[in-house]
């Protein structure tokens, strides 16, 4: 037998042998391939399903997603929904139950004076006889709106001026960044009781208030945004859209703002209690909002007086500030790892 013909030999058993314990393709007439293994099987049916459970999803769904699994921040929005669904509703229903708690009842008020806990009054009330627990919820609505107005408006002060200084460099950046230095030079506090100090009494309220806190807080703002937007703009995509002919304002709100604003939201988030925290000191030190309106740190500087025989006047407002502070705080530090993009699931 020649060489030729004994591997033609050898071809011919192997195919044999294929042929009789293979598995044949009965749409193509061929012998299939091996046998996908149960385990193998199990995994490529995990990926399929995993690259299902992807699509569509955003990075505002991850982060929720992120922020339901932090617990403390969790039971601080919870918190946070409740005070802010209480102080929203308060003229529905705290009135009726407690009483009205700006106005001063000179029929009842010597034998409501400093009340201890009761059903009727379950903090209690104050020197004027009035409902602590109202008090305090319409306190909630003063501080609640001078915390988010303020940040609101440093925020868009911050963002205009930080996304100037970041795109567009050179002296605009220069300029921009010395203004702020300017303003950071100057302590804060100092400079909110400065500006309130010099209006009359008549005039001050929780206008002058947000307007102060909301002036002086934007340099921390502007200097988080600008160094965010430095960043993002030197990606790819930035650089791609600038080549095709999109604008500056395009580019900005389209591309780099999105991108870069992450930063921004857990501050401004945190900010929210630094600012009921200034609030509540201004009042506390009778320049900020003005009786009637009621104020968690004018209702600690009503209470101090009496705080040997009835600490509750200023131990329940001081309790709310705390827990309001720490709750923002508790949120801020949550969505900071719910953008963290480098976060795994």
């Amino acid at each position: 037998m020649t060489m030729a013909e004994h591997h033609k030999h050898d071809r011919h058993d192997e195919q044999s042998l294929v042929e009789q314990h293979a598995v044949r393709d009965s749409r193509a007439g061929l012998p299939a391939g091996p046998p996908i293994i149960e385990e193998l099987a199990h995994m490529h049916n995990d990926g399929v399903v995993a690259r299902d459970e992807t699509v569509g999803r955003t990075l505002w769904g991850d982060a929720w997603r992120r922020l339901r699994r932090n617990k403390l921040a969790l039971i601080a929005l919870i918190w946070l929904v409740v005070m802010v669904t209480a102080a929203i509703t308060a003229d529905l229903w705290v009135s009726k139950l407690f009483g009205d708690p700006a106005t001063i009842n000179s029929a009842t008020a010597m034998s409501n004076r400093l009340l201890d806990p009761s059903l009727a009054h379950p903090l209690g009330t104050d020197t004027m006889g009035r409902d602590m627990l109202g008090r305090l919820i319409y306190g909630a609505r003063a501080s609640l709106t001078v915390g988010l107005s303020a940040v609101v408006i440093s925020v868009a002060i911050g963002l205009l001026l930080g996304a100037l200084s970041g795109f567009y460099s050179g002296i605009t950046d220069s300029l921009i960044m010395r203004m702020t230095d300017i303003f950071l030079a100057f302590p804060y506090i100092l400079f909110c009781i400065l500006i309130l100090a010099m209006l009359p009494t008549s005039a001050r309220g929780i206008g002058p208030v947000i307007l102060s806190i909301g002036l002086l807080g934007w340099p921390s703002f502007a200097r988080l945004f600008r160094g965010s937007v430095l960043s993002v703009k030197e990606n790819d995509y930035v650089d791609a859209g600038r080549a095709i002919g999109a604008s500056d304002s395009r580019l900005m709100f389209r591309h780099i703002m999105p991108n870069a604003i992450a930063p921004v939201i857990v501050y401004a988030t945190m900010s929210i209690g630094g600012a009921i925290l200034t609030e509540a000191a201004l009042s506390f030190l009778g320049l900020g909002i003005q009786p009637p309106e009621i104020s968690w740190g004018r209702m600690i500087t009503d209470g101090q007086r009496l705080m040997d025989t009835n600490p509750g006047l200023v131990f329940w407002p001081g309790l709310m500030i705390i827990l309001t502070v720490v709750s923002f705080t508790l949120l801020g530090d949550g969505l900071r790892d719910a953008l963290d993009v480098k976060m795994k699931d």
